[in-house]
């Protein structure tokens, strides 16, 4: 008899929007500094201050608006204005704040699969932010466990997985980079959904890999888990 499935879920961009208020949020940088710096110039300066932030930040919101700080500093060679410091700040807060919009076919289908396996969430980012969407969304009562971790490796999968004594999981989610390969190369089978917004750090190709799966949205998650047997 085959052994009862684990499904973990990514949450930013796989449960609820997520990126779309990081490039509102960048549309709006671009604005406060246009007087400085072209807009695309400014987004490869921020990318670059992201990219080498997150070994001290971790990934979320926080270390987003510390890097945004960091690159006006820089861009504007230390003239920018403490009114547009306080606008990126005030800007990080809202984000926070912002209520969660769960995304396609996430309030159905999480329930229905609730009746049938274990579900976790696996997700990086601020600790509070990331408990705070868990309990928002409404879905926190339908998932075992949350794990809240610094990033997503073979590795911390691997322990992951270990804990929970999952003997066949597959984990979902809208990186290939974060959410997929890892998991694959920690055994599990990897679900991808992609997102219309997906953030330059988390890009990759496809794995030409026999458990790697490819779905249009959580919709078609029931169907394609009934098919695996």
């Amino acid at each position: 008899m085959a052994h009862r499935w684990t499904i973990a879920f990514d949450a930013d961009d796989t449960l609820w929007h997520n990126e779309r208020f990081f490039k509102l949020s960048q549309k709006r940088f671009a604005d406060l500094l246009s007087d400085y710096v072209e807009p695309d110039h400014l987004h490869d300066r921020l990318l670059a201050a992201e990219r080498k932030n997150i070994a001290f930040y971790g990934f979320g919101i926080k270390g987003f608006t510390l890097s945004m700080i960091e690159t006006a500093l820089e861009v504007t060679e230390g003239r920018v204005s403490q009114h547009v410091i306080q606008q990126l700040l005030d800007n990080g807060r809202e984000m926070l704040r912002h209520p969660i919009e769960l995304l396609e076919g996430v309030a159905e289908t999480i329930p229905r699969l609730a009746a049938n396996y274990d579900l976790l969430v696996i997700t990086k980012g601020d600790l509070l932010d990331q408990e705070r969407k868990v309990a928002q969304s409404g879905l926190g009562d339908h998932f075992s466990a949350v794990e809240i971790v610094s990033d997503k490796t073979a590795e911390v999968y691997q322990r992951i997985f270990a804990r929970h004594d999952t003997a066949r999981v597959m984990m979902v989610g809208n990186s290939l980079k974060s959410d997929v390969i890892p998991a694959i190369e920690a055994g599990a089978w990897g679900v991808y959904v992609p997102h219309e917004l997906t953030w330059e750090y988390e890009k990759a190709d496809e794995p030409d890999h026999s458990r790697f799966c490819k779905i249009r949205s959580l919709n078609d998650l029931p169907d394609l888990i009934a098919k695996l047997g």
